[in-house]
């Protein structure tokens, strides 16, 4: 991991701090070219949007698929505060993003959520691996720094 992955980490950390602020969950995503140019950003909006599909990651792969080609997308990385749940990875497999970097773990959001109907434990990388071409996954990193965005939020 370079020290722009964990620039970007961070800002997707941020803006999982202002989704939740704006009164929704906290998670954070942006994508960036291969130079880590940003090209676009955004929030969890499942409360605000009354949208259960309005996580960071569909919100930014359904504006990243109108603003570039699939030839372009394969060449970027997603940057998310939290690992991409299973709908999320399938957007992004779809989108044709070629690389995520995700900063805190499925896991240890589980463990900060606790319990709940609505887990679906299935890592991105289980997503990706079942698909026809490959995805380079980097994470978790920054875990300490992203677990922060969700402390008292959940319970």
């Amino acid at each position: 991991m370079t020290e722009t992955d964990l620039t970007l980490l961070r800002e997707s950390i941020e803006l999982a701090r202002l989704a939740r602020e704006h009164g929704n969950h906290p998670f954070g995503a942006l994508l960036a070219d291969a130079e880590g140019r940003v090209l676009l950003r955004a929030e969890n909006t499942v409360v605000t949007e009354s949208d259960c599909t309005g996580h960071a990651e569909t919100n930014l792969i359904r504006l990243a698929s109108k603003a570039y080609s699939p030839e372009k997308l394969a060449t970027c990385t997603l940057y998310t505060s939290t690992e991409p749940c299973p709908m999320c990875a399938g957007a992004i497999f779809w989108g044709n993003v070629g690389r995520v970097v995700y900063a805190l773990s499925q896991e240890g959001l589980y463990a900060e959520t606790g319990v709940s109907p609505n887990q679906l434990p299935l890592s991105c990388r289980e997503v990706f691996a079942q698909g026809g071409r490959p995805t380079e996954v980097l994470g978790p990193a920054l875990e300490e720094e992203a677990i922060r965005v969700h402390e008292g939020f959940w319970r």
